[in-house]
């Protein structure tokens, strides 16, 4: 069983209209069937649809930082970026248990 060792949540304001595009982008990210990335959620603020938070839990800050460095990721973040609305906030995070349910 792999354990989640490193892991953070980003908070990201989507630009007006642009919020479901951008939920539809991050749910088909290519962390989601990586192997290293054992969580992956997003969720939309419920008083604020623009707002969508990304929780991910990785095996190891290095694995998390390899994937980051490559092609797909670095495509991914350019895709994303002309969606947003000014920078997004970042928290490490650490899921430690929990349940989660589709």
């Amino acid at each position: 069983m792999m354990t989640v060792h490193h892991g953070f949540q980003a908070t990201m304001t989507a630009q007006p209209g642009k919020a479901d595009e951008l939920i539809a982008l991050l749910l088909d990210a290519p962390s989601l069937p990586h192997d290293d990335c054992l969580v992956f959620l997003v969720s939309r603020s419920a008083s604020d649809p623009d707002v969508v938070h990304v929780i991910e839990g990785w095996t190891s800050a290095e694995a998390h930082s390899a994937f980051f460095a490559g092609e797909q990721a670095q495509a991914l973040v350019a895709k994303l970026q002309p969606m947003l609305a000014g920078d997004s906030a970042y928290t490490d995070a650490v899921p430690v248990g929990g349940k989660a349910t589709f």
